[in-house]
Formats: C-alpha cells, sequence, structure tokens
C-alpha cells in the first residue's frame, strides 16, 4: 500500500458556525463540490453524528473514480469532524476549524491506497496524485465559499 499526507487550509470570511453546517452537510457536497460525484448516506450517528457513515466517490481530471466509505469517530462542534476511511482509498480524515477574523478550515487526510494499480503506479504517479487531490480541494474551498457568499481569503 501507497501512504499518503496532505493538509489542506481555507481562510473563509465567515463565521466558524456557518462554516461548520456546510461541512458537515455531507449530502449537499455533490451540489457544491466539484470533484464529489456522490454522498449515499449509510447509516445514521448519534446525535452530534458520531457514527454515521457515508459513501463517497470522487472524480477529477485523472481518468479514475475514487469510491470510499468515511465513518465519523469524533466531534466537537464547532471546532473538529474525524473519521475513518475504508474502501478504496483507508485512513483517517480530520477537519479542523478555527475562528477569528472568518474561519480557518485545515483538513488533515493521511490515506493509504488499496488498490493494485494504485500500489503498482504509486512511485511513479505519486505527483498526480497529489496534483490531483490538491485541485479537488481547491474547487472544495471555492465552493464552499460560494455556498457561504463569502470571499475565499486563502487556500493551500
Amino acid at each position: 500500500m501507497a501512504d499518503y499526507k496532505f493538509l489542506t487550509t481555507w481562510c473563509v470570511d465567515a463565521s466558524i458556525e456557518q462554516v461548520w453546517e456546510i461541512l458537515n452537510e455531507t449530502k449537499s457536497y455533490p451540489e457544491r463540490w466539484k470533484g464529489v460525484h456522490s454522498v449515499e448516506l449509510l447509516r445514521d450517528g448519534d446525535d452530534q453524528g458520531v457514527g454515521q457513515v457515508n459513501r463517497f466517490s470522487w472524480r477529477s481530471v485523472l481518468p479514475y473514480t475514487l469510491r470510499f466509505d468515511m465513518r465519523v469517530t469524533r466531534v466537537e462542534r464547532p471546532h473538529l469532524i474525524e473519521g475513518q476511511a475504508t474502501g478504496e482509498l483507508e485512513g483517517r480524515g480530520v477537519w479542523r476549524l478555527y475562528e477569528g477574523d472568518g474561519t480557518a478550515v485545515v483538513y488533515d487526510w493521511q490515506v493509504r491506497t488499496t488498490q493494485a494499480w494504485m500500489n503498482v503506479l504509486g512511485p511513479v504517479a505519486r505527483p498526480a496524485f497529489a496534483w490531483n487531490h490538491d485541485l479537488v480541494m481547491r474547487q472544495g474551498g471555492r465552493g464552499l465559499a460560494a455556498k457561504l457568499g463569502a470571499p475565499l481569503v486563502a487556500h493551500d
């Protein structure tokens, strides 16, 4: 398996509560996040969302679709959502929100690929996979800002 670690930061001129609500609305991701093809709710979580499982299908400009299930493992409203991915990607994703003059959103995505073709191509294709991830995340930041009607002040 090939391991990947990505850290993405968005700064949006909106309140932490507004940003939280949009990030927590996973079913609407396909409407505002270009790389997200579908989100299917497989299991509801508790009143905080812990235990919720969604099946995501992602596709960008590279000719493949990634599918994985994401189980919410920890929620600290409005500052943190953590989940465990299984499927074509396995690992952990953590959204962290920080309030200041607007909201800084940091996404820590530490995963490994489980598909044989991705593992074989990993050493050569790693830069393309990283570029693709960064493109999808930039699209997500722009979609979040557009949904909020707020400027995306910075993204990484």
